[in-house]
């Protein structure tokens, strides 16, 4: 790989730069107007229910219209105000969930464009693929899993989750294609080279969807079935491994770089998303899988492992609040449930989310949808919240409790 070095690059590991006869490729393919023939072509886009309005025109092309359904689920407007990694603080500079899908997508579509794939495929899942997430981040995510497993034995996990939020919730009728890139996103499991799955129809969807509920370890083997998904999924790891970093930085979690080792990716935000960027077309275009050099595979396994250790050891919580977090989420799921079997319509389980829901969404009827599983309702209304809101309905069903979240606030420093 050719080098290059760059001021900004503290750590002293060079910018990578695409090799020579790969960046002549790209050129001369560009030239010659060549199509990529492993991206997926619009003409093929599969949706549960065909539509009129939905079928794809000049002025709204097929994913371009899976962008715009996703941009205007209510969901997508929750993102603002759930945690990416740091909660409980006031700072404006810190990484939201909001910022991160949007992130993704710039480092995916930057990445498929070089390598000739549906850039608007990509968007569409990059947008959607955290829509289900928990409010306080993983942390969240893994309390609330705890709450359902013990009451059904059954798991919660935010990519299921924002599946059931478009196809199930709130059913814009997004393409099998889209859906299918949010269910396999997890980037928790970083793979070498990533080939592609055989998720070609709703019915092996809908499979996978119930098997990644049922088993804790399904999730695991989850593959994108385009070349767009496999994209956003590597995406995903690049987007947050530096800009946590940056966050930790921020929040005074972290001091300096130094404590981060690489060989060849770097520590910084810039210098990862650069080089990862430029090891994946090097070694992955005019292919029909995306790949990184083993070198820069290391690398980036070991950056996560080092996250984990710096910053994710306490991600979403302030330090010794975590079991109190954790006790809220379980008192919450308690009441909201006893609330809903008893068939109490003052609860907000009934006011917040049922009604509300069987308002906004085109395909939840109220009476049916109370013939849900009630844990799995309780499920929905939990997920949907945003940190803000959490925390504001705990203080409201259990006025008298001694467990609360204290936000470091903005003027913190100046008292």
């Amino acid at each position: 790989m050719e080098q290059r070095t760059s001021p900004e690059n503290t750590n002293r590991i060079p910018y990578l730069k695409l090799d020579v006869s790969v960046e002549e490729a790209i050129r001369a393919d560009r030239a010659a107007g060549w199509k990529n023939p492993h991206a997926f072509d619009d003409g093929r886009v599969l949706r549960r229910e065909a539509k009129q309005h939905d079928e794809a025109t000049l002025t709204r092309p097929a994913f371009a219209r899976d962008i715009e359904k996703i941009l205007n689920v209510p969901a997508y407007n929750r993102y603002a105000d759930k945690t990416q990694v740091f909660s409980f603080v006031e700072n404006d500079d810190i990484s939201r969930r909001g910022l991160h899908v949007q992130l993704v997508s710039r480092v995916a579509r930057g990445i498929g464009s070089l390598l000739g794939l549906n850039c608007e495929l990509i968007e569409a899942i990059a947008l959607g693929h955290d829509v289900g997430h928990t409010p306080f981040g993983h942390a969240g995510e893994r309390y609330l899993s705890q709450s359902y497993h013990a009451r059904t034995g059954r798991y919660f996990n935010h990519n299921v989750h924002s599946v059931r939020v478009l196809d199930q919730l709130y059913r814009r009728n997004v393409s099998l294609q889209t859906l299918d890139g949010v269910l396999c996103h997890n980037g928790e499991f970083a793979q070498q080279v990533l080939r592609m799955g055989e998720t070609y129809d709703f019915e092996a969807l809908d499979g996978l969807v119930e098997a990644c509920t049922a088993e804790e370890n399904t999730i695991k083997c989850l593959r994108p079935s385009t070349l767009e998904g496999c994209v956003v999924r590597v995406s995903d790891m690049i987007a947050y491994v530096g800009k946590d970093r940056q966050d930790a930085l921020d929040m005074g979690v972290l001091s300096s770089y130094a404590p981060f080792d690489s060989a060849v990716m770097g520590k910084t935000n810039a210098a990862i998303i650069n080089n990862l960027t430029v090891d994946i077309v090097n070694n992955s275009y005019g292919t029909d899988r995306i790949a990184l050099s083993p070198e820069m595979f290391d690398d980036l396994k070991r950056a996560k492992k080092q996250n984990y250790e710096l910053i994710y050891q306490r991600e979403g919580l302030a330090e010794g609040d975590g079991n109190v977090v954790e006790d809220m989420f379980e008192e919450l799921y308690a009441r909201l449930l006893a609330d809903l079997e008893a068939g109490d319509e003052s609860s907000p389980v009934f006011r917040h989310h049922v009604d509300y829901l069987a308002e906004k969404s085109a395909s939840i009827k109220r009476e049916t949808y109370l013939e849900t599983e009630p844990n799995q309702i309780v499920v929905d209304y939990l997920s949907s919240m945003t940190d803000g809101y959490f925390t504001s309905l705990y203080a409201h069903l259990f006025p008298t409790s001694a467990k609360h979240l204290v936000a470091r606030g903005y003027c913190a420093d100046l008292t």
